[in-house]
């Protein structure tokens, strides 16, 4: 029976706080994204032989760059049979050139975004931008990329490494754009951004309702990106994540179960985060041109400094989502917008508006619209409806806590 050493451990450990670095430099290094993760993993499989005999290194992430990079140098020389490296080809230059200190913490930190701009440039179609930068920025399976997205697997494999050959094909730049092209390129880096956010906040499917990792990994690059660009809707961003983040401990009982904001025990939130997340609010406010991100997060704050559920401004709620609605209109937001007018003026104008969307064709298979509607028939005394909803609800929901509190309540309208 072999047993796991504590190197082992120590690697294993290091795979999944710093593989996801390590990647990003290496792809600076080398310029290709598929040389760069056959270097990581030569370099994890060299720190696996090597560690338990010569020791963990002072700078394990410098080492495993380190490693990595020579052991693409080693691959390409053995690939071209030793010959001189001028005739290497263009190709292979980007291996050879480092123009950049390639271990201090710095510029190992900027190349995530470097990496995330590469994986978000507008040559790419924006559904590949999202997979290639949740696969390799964040290190998200195929799988679980694809059942995020409702996309067949082979399906999202084949995004990315379409995606790939055109940066290389391409020759798309493995840079942060310069100030003048930043702005245009923000959009797409701030929705990629809230994917991996929303992803971690609240699962799509699984056991668990939150994957902590996914929404810290989003946080710190809201942060990045505010440092480099402090943009209102980047500003916004990083303060919706940090607000919404702020309420996780909250969110689930110690047994697993989704507990509803309005049930939630505010002593458990995060205070630090929203003490950040508010100020971020006002600073987007004070440009005079708030975006979407912005007045998201300005609900957010709405809640946050609510001292109770029942102290909570539902009329200043209702004017956000109103300009919302006017900046960004969609179906979801309108969603959100009945569950607000529900909690002002009663469940009855609520439901008004969610069985419009229904009549309307929008949302018919989006699981939440159902759930509202159970929750505000139920809320009505109109048990028979809202045990319709709830079963149409559940039959789309595929998080396991999340389908736990639709039994629950449909078992109550049930008896």
């Amino acid at each position: 029976m072999n047993t796991v050493t504590p190197i082992q451990e120590s690697i294993a450990g290091l795979y999944e706080s710093e593989s996801r670095r390590v990647l990003a430099t290496l792809i600076r290094l080398l310029g290709d994204f598929d040389a760069a993760e056959e270097a990581l993993h030569d370099a994890f499989r060299a720190a696996l032989e090597q560690w338990p005999r010569d020791g963990v290194p002072s700078n394990p992430r410098a080492w495993l760059v380190s490693a990595g990079r020579f052991k693409a140098i080693d691959a390409a020389r053995r690939r071209t049979r030793f010959d001189a490296l001028e005739d290497m080809g263009e190709k292979a230059e980007p291996v050879f050139i480092d123009t950049a200190a390639w271990a201090d913490d710095e510029s190992v930190e900027d190349d995530r975004l470097r990496l995330i701009f590469t994986c978000c440039h507008p040559a790419l179609a924006p559904d590949a931008q999202v997979a290639l930068t949740l696969r390799e920025v964040c290190g998200l399976t195929t799988e679980e990329i694809a059942r995020a997205f409702l996309t067949p697997a082979p399906t999202l494999a084949q995004r990315i490494v379409r995606a790939k050959t055109k940066i290389r094909d391409a020759r798309i730049p493995y840079e942060v754009p310069s100030r003048a092209e930043l702005p245009e390129r923000l959009e797409a880096v701030l929705r990629v951004i809230y994917l991996v956010f929303n992803e971690g906040y609240s699962a799509s499917s699984g056991e668990q309702v939150t994957r902590h990792d996914l929404s810290a990994e989003a946080i710190r690059l809201g942060r990045l990106l505010v440092e480099l660009l402090p943009e209102p809707e980047a500003q916004g961003l990083l303060a919706l994540m940090l607000l919404h983040d702020s309420r996780r401990t909250a969110r689930t009982s110690p047994d697993g179960d989704l507990v509803l904001l309005e049930n939630q025990d505010r002593s458990l939130w995060n205070r630090a985060q929203i003490a950040e997340g508010v100020p971020l609010v006002e600073q987007a406010f004070s440009s005079g041109r708030p975006g979407p991100y912005a007045i998201q997060a300005a609900i957010a704050a709405v809640h946050a400094e609510a001292a109770a559920a029942t102290a909570t401004d539902w009329n200043e709620i209702v004017g956000l989502y109103d300009l919302l609605m006017r900046t960004t209109p969609s179906p979801i937001i309108e969603l959100n917008r009945a569950v607000a007018i529900a909690m002002r003026d009663g469940p009855e104008a609520g439901l008004t508006i969610v069985d419009g969307l229904l009549d309307r064709g929008e949302l018919r298979d989006y699981r939440l619209v159902h759930a509202v509607r159970g929750e505000l028939c139920r809320r009505l005394g109109r048990t028979a409806d809202a045990q319709v909803s709830f079963e149409r609800a559940l039959k789309l929901t595929r998080q396991e806590p999340e389908r736990r509190l639709i039994e629950r309540r449909l078992a109550e309208v049930s008896k």
